[in-house]
């Protein structure tokens, strides 16, 4: 029919740009990752980053990282968005319109910040050697991975509490008014009441959040960490430092199929939590 090829014609462009400035890219890297600098093609490129001790350290702290940072920004986000959404106190809109605009930060703002008041010559370490007299303070975690973790967790909490207040402003508040009236104790209505209605946002926030986790590149730059070596660092490391170009895209491939799957997951769960 002379009409059938309108959708084609209008889907075309989109298609062609998608594959210039996504697609290609990537099959250039996945094709740098089998073509050693022998020459050629070969799975060499794989063998050796799986065999080397970098790459499974670096897998192992990427995991553990995003994992306890995931863990982290749960517990913290569902705590305050409980006291945004039914403890009532002035300002609790400023505060919840205050998190949409976080969501727009970049993540080394807040590591700076973070060095501002815990960094070696920091706010806090400045007070303690003011107060002390002592040559250095005693605040050195920043530059750990306890550093890092806690700027993941400052920085991405609110991507779990953005569903979570979604979630309670959609909440039956009768429910919560017969359940004080039967005389149910606050701890009591937020795990028999509150929870169940608020697990669909809870893993849509955190699948969301391991995903970024786990892609974090800025934060785990900016602390300075010292043997914090994560996948999208040991990519950096890779291709900037060594020039090791094969090892690299190895390493990118790797994180980008990880990456992948846990957005599926990001996405499944949204779906059926109607996100």
């Amino acid at each position: 029919m002379p009409g059938s090829a309108g959708p084609v014609l209008w889907a075309l462009p989109p298609v062609v740009l998608l594959g210039l400035f996504f697609l290609y890219p990537l099959a250039l890297v996945l094709r740098q990752s089998v073509s050693p600098d022998t020459g050629g093609t070969s799975l060499r490129p794989y063998a050796d980053v799986f065999a080397s001790a970098a790459f499974r350290e670096a897998l192992g702290t990427t995991v553990w990282l995003a994992l306890a940072a995931t863990a982290g920004c749960l517990l913290l986000g569902f705590a305050l968005a409980l006291v945004i959404a039914f403890v009532p106190f002035p300002g609790a809109r400023a505060v919840a319109r205050f998190v949409d605009v976080f969501l727009s930060f970049p993540s080394f703002l807040v590591t700076l910040a973070l060095l501002f008041v815990y960094g070696r010559v920091g706010i806090a370490n400045g007070l303690w050697t003011g107060l002390t007299g002592a040559a250095e303070g005693p605040f050195r975690f920043l530059t750990t991975p306890w550093g890092v973790l806690l700027a993941e967790i400052t920085y991405f909490t609110p991507f779990v509490m953005r569903p979570l207040l979604a979630a309670f402003s959609q909440l039956d508040t009768a429910q919560l008014e017969a359940a004080s009236s039967l005389g149910a104790r606050a701890p009591r209505i937020v795990r028999r009441v509150i929870l169940p209605e608020a697990l669909p946002a809870l893993a849509s926030g955190g699948s969301l959040v391991l995903v970024l986790c786990l892609n974090e590149f800025g934060i785990v730059l900016f602390t300075g960490a010292k043997g914090v070596t994560t996948l999208p660092m040991l990519v950096y490391s890779k291709a900037i430092l060594e020039s090791d170009y094969p090892g690299a895209c190895v390493v990118a491939v790797v994180n980008v199929l990880i990456s992948v799957g846990l957005y599926a997951l990001y996405r499944m769960v949204s779906r059926r939590a109607g996100a």
